[in-house]
């Protein structure tokens, strides 16, 4: 069954957004895509017809699972990688933990920092060395 821009309004959040008015693109998982195989090619030619009807597929959708099941690509039964992205998601996770990384080394210098002032106005006033009056 696709999904029409009706159905689209009834599941409107109020976000609009550049593709509201457009229907979602349906994704099929590698066990379904079997199933729907199976039992396509164990129906009579009259049934095939109505399994298509009943799920909203075309002959086509078939065709290629079928040749794709038949490759030995049981994983190109499954949806369709976005590599562009995956890589996308790895370089900002990478650059996430660099980030945190000189974060906390920032953070730790700066305690050094914090605990050698501390250190040498403790020392200066126990020497009897007057700080310098402020600008």
């Amino acid at each position: 069954m696709t999904m029409t821009t009706a159905d689209a309004a009834r599941l409107d959040d109020g976000v609009v957004s550049p593709r509201a008015d457009r229907p979602k693109r349906r994704t099929f998982t590698a066990e379904y895509k079997a199933h729907i195989v199976a039992e396509y090619d164990a129906a009579d030619h009259g049934e095939r017809g109505a399994i298509l009807r009943r799920e909203g597929l075309y002959s086509s959708h078939i065709t290629e699972w079928r040749k794709a099941a038949e490759a030995g690509a049981v994983s190109a039964l499954g949806p369709k990688t976005r590599d562009r992205r995956d890589r996308e998601i790895e370089q900002l996770r990478v650059r996430a933990e660099k980030a945190e990384s000189e974060l906390e080394r920032t953070r730790a210098v700066l305690d050094i920092v914090g605990k050698t002032h501390a250190l040498l106005e403790t020392l200066s006033e126990s020497k009897g060395i007057q700080k310098p009056p402020p600008r």
